[in-house]
């Protein structure tokens, strides 16, 4: 994969001092303000740099102290963003579970997947597609960099959710796998990052927080209640996605993917929010809130997607 194209003074900064380091020769990271869109392109390239990189990229750059300070400012204005928007919920470590479980009861957010399983035309389901791309090719990938960081029950429970993820040790059962493999077999290209370039900033911040969540030890609590969010929220949808795909005729390898996580989502939303969030907050009390507030953040982003997307599809209509 290639760097993505710049969107702004920030994200040309990033991308000239990701291709060639040279300490003394390059300026530091620019003070002008930018936009939304240029911060999120911008911290998507520098989390990469932790997942499969670049081949256009140095390899000294994610050592680089200048990439590290633009990456923890760009990371504490996102974060920063995030809990404004959140409504802050601290049950007691006990009541976790069901505080995790009413609050996905209760998201009243956008659904992409009734418009998908009613109305969609082949072309927006194909652009739904190419910006869930961003993230289903390195499916659960964010979430394994948090399992050192928990203690022994969460650790085991999450192992076993992530094997499922992984395929249970078979490579061509890879959830990442399946959907590039669905990719294909609708005429999408499923090289990795294939499409960051038409990535909205809904699903660059979306893809942020979920790396940030995962790459920073403090906010383990928060990636593990946006992986039970996801979960609990996850199963009616995708059966809904692959029925609209098979209304328009693109059953298939894509509409197998969704139909795997029918199932699939239905068994994990138990062991996100009990066995991995429960344990958790029981061994780690402190941690209660920031599971509340990853899991009203991966509702919250998976909204303000869905709302983009379908905001964009009104306006052209």
């Amino acid at each position: 994969m290639r760097m993505p194209e710049p969107r702004g003074p920030v994200s040309e900064w990033v991308v000239a001092r990701l291709a060639s380091y040279r300490p003394s020769a390059l300026p530091r990271p620019p003070d002008t303000p930018s936009t939304l869109d240029d911060e999120a392109i911008a911290l998507w390239t520098l989390h990469e740099l932790s997942y499969q990189g670049f081949e256009d990229a140095t390899e000294l750059a994610e050592s680089d102290p200048d990439v590290s300070r633009t990456r923890f400012r760009l990371e504490a204005t996102l974060e920063s963003r995030l809990r404004e928007r959140w409504v802050r919920v601290a049950p007691t470590p006990a009541e976790v579970p069901e505080a995790l479980e009413q609050l996905a009861a209760q998201d009243a957010g956008p659904s992409l997947a009734d418009h998908v399983r009613r109305h969609a035309d082949a072309d927006q389901v194909l652009e739904m597609l190419r910006q869930r791309s961003i993230y289903q090719l390195k499916e659960a990938d964010p979430t394994t960099w948090v399992v050192p960081r928990l203690p022994t029950r969460a650790k085991a429970a999450l192992m076993e959710l992530q094997f499922d993820e992984y395929g249970n040790g078979n490579p061509n059962r890879l959830h990442a796998h399946l959907f590039a493999r669905g990719l294909d077999a609708v005429g999408l290209c499923a090289d990795y990052g294939a499409y960051v370039d038409g990535a909205l900033p809904e699903t660059l911040e979306l893809n942020n927080a979920l790396s940030m969540f995962g790459l920073n030890r403090r906010l383990r609590g928060a990636a593990m209640g946006h992986l039970a969010a996801f979960e609990m929220s996850s199963s009616i949808p995708a059966r809904k996605i692959a029925q609209g795909l098979d209304r328009l005729g693109l059953a298939g390898p894509m509409s197998a993917y969704y139909d795997e996580h029918v199932e699939a989502d239905a068994v994990h939303e138990i062991t996100a929010a009990h066995a991995i969030c429960g344990t958790l907050a029981e061994d780690e009390p402190d941690q209660a809130a920031e599971i509340m507030f990853g899991a009203f953040t991966c509702l919250d982003l998976e909204g303000r997607m869905a709302g983009a997307l379908l905001d964009s599809w009104r306006s052209a209509a």
